[in-house]
């Protein structure tokens, strides 16, 4: 069997998590390949006392099912402290969280307090008039984790198998990190000693979840088994191909779950992105279609329900706008997605039109394609396509024909204006409420 991915078409939070949970129920293990707990999936899940919500930061979404083995690949960044507390709360909600079902690569790399201090200093930093302004990072440590693991000075998860030389390491990193903070940031120090007690324990409690991660993986796709690769973030957020400097530190793309799970391109199968109807954005940096007021208000929701607008790892709300199918097309091309899962349909029920941005204006230019990729989009103005709205709520649909006649003329014009098909279609957040496009 093939290595099928899951990407993000967006800014994330396009609804990959309660994707991958549906796609799961096929696969032998699901594979996190990129990031770290500035991710945050939410699966809904039918319960008999009503539905049961997950919300996972760094475990993969899979593992909500209980024959999946959930992989944390090296190309992920680890706070061991937010895993350990993930993994109680999972085992709490009845499932099995056993060394047979998790495998944390030996070569992904460990957030401290210190890289959360630096982060938070360099982001309050940024804030200043000179500075040029906010990234909008969540804060987390995510960053100078990356920092270090590119300056080839950070802590790979393997120093957990000898606690005394973890202690050692963290103690050296700690120190280091303080300097900058009282120097550069005018903050004030870390106990190095304390934190390096503290990691010596996480060691001891997570050492037995240690694996080579790309040799499992490897066996598993020769022997013939479904593996998925779960993405996080989204595409314009990727390090290299995002609307940069507002991006994260990582590959959310296709191309970075083969870098990030050690696997071959000869493994890849489908490549699946996830898009919403509308499009969304946390943090800073341009946004062309976003919508204002009582319309951006709409898109939100009110925050009272875990399926509205509002980041799961910050709580911040997203700024919400049209889908931009610019940007989506764009997606297309950088991961070569081969199939699009569009979600939450049925949020738009009830508008008396919805609208698409087919293209962009700067100057007297009109652009159909990123001349320069997506780095600037401030300059751009969006050229929209508008279609008649649906009153009907689709939230009980579960075949295209149960869609109104308008909601599927707006799918079958993504797929048009893309070029590339739609194969599931979300019309709210718990497992059943998927509606097969074909």
């Amino acid at each position: 069997m093939p290595l099928h991915i899951i990407v993000g078409a967006q800014w994330g939070d396009e609804g990959k998590g309660r994707i991958t949970d549906l796609l799961s129920a096929d696969a032998v293990a699901v594979a996190r390949f990129s990031g770290g707990d500035n991710a945050g999936h939410t699966v809904t899940v039918d319960a008999p006392g009503g539905p049961q919500i997950f919300k996972l930061h760094l475990l993969p979404s899979g593992l909500v099912h209980p024959h999946v083995v959930g992989v944390l690949g090296h190309g992920m960044v680890v706070n061991p402290s937010r895993l350990l507390a993930e993994m109680d709360r999972l085992r709490a909600s009845g499932a099995s969280v056993t060394p047979e079902r998790v495998k944390l690569s030996a070569a992904a790399h460990l957030i401290t307090p210190a890289h959360v201090a630096l982060d938070q200093a360099d982001e309050a930093a940024r804030s200043a008039p000179s500075a040029g302004g906010k990234i909008g990072t969540t804060g987390r440590g995510i960053g100078p984790a990356y920092t270090d693991k590119t300056a080839r000075r950070g802590l790979r998860a393997e120093l957990m198998l000898d606690p005394a030389r973890l202690g050692d390491r963290v103690l050296e990193h700690v120190r280091a990190a303080n300097l900058t903070l009282e120097r550069i940031y005018a903050r004030p120090p870390l106990d190095a000693a304390a934190v390096a007690a503290e990691y010596t324990s996480y060691a001891r409690a997570l050492a037995p979840y240690l694996a080579e991660t790309s040799l499992y993986l490897h066996g598993q796709l020769r022997a013939g088994a479904a593996v998925l690769a779960e993405g996080a973030q989204g595409t314009l957020l990727d390090l290299n191909t995002g609307t940069y400097p507002f991006v994260t530190s990582s590959s959310p793309t296709s191309g970075g779950a083969f870098v990030g799970l050690g696997l071959g391109p000869q493994f890849a199968g489908r490549i699946i992105g996830v898009t919403k109807v509308f499009q969304t954005r946390v943090g800073e940096g341009p946004f062309p279609t976003e919508a204002f007021g009582p319309e951006a208000e709409r898109l939100r929701g009110t925050g009272a329900n875990p399926w509205d607008e509002f980041g799961t790892t910050t709580g911040r709300p997203r700024r919400c706008g049209w889908l931009d199918l610019v940007l989506l097309r764009y997606a297309i091309r950088v991961n070569g997605i081969t199939e699009l899962v569009l979600t939450k349909l049925d949020v738009l029920a009830g508008l008396e039109q919805v609208r698409l941005c087919t293209g962009y204006e700067a100057g007297d230019q009109r652009y159909e394609e990123l001349p320069w990729g997506p780095a600037d989009l401030a300059p751009f103005r969006p050229i929209y396509e508008s279609m008649p709205g649906w009153a009907e709520d689709s939230s009980g649909a579960r075949t295209l024909a149960d869609l109104p006649a308008q909601a599927r003329c707006y799918v079958r014009r993504i797929e048009a204006l893309t070029g590339v098909p739609v194969s599931l279609i979300s019309v709210g957040p718990e497992r059943s409420q998927i509606v097969p496009a074909r």
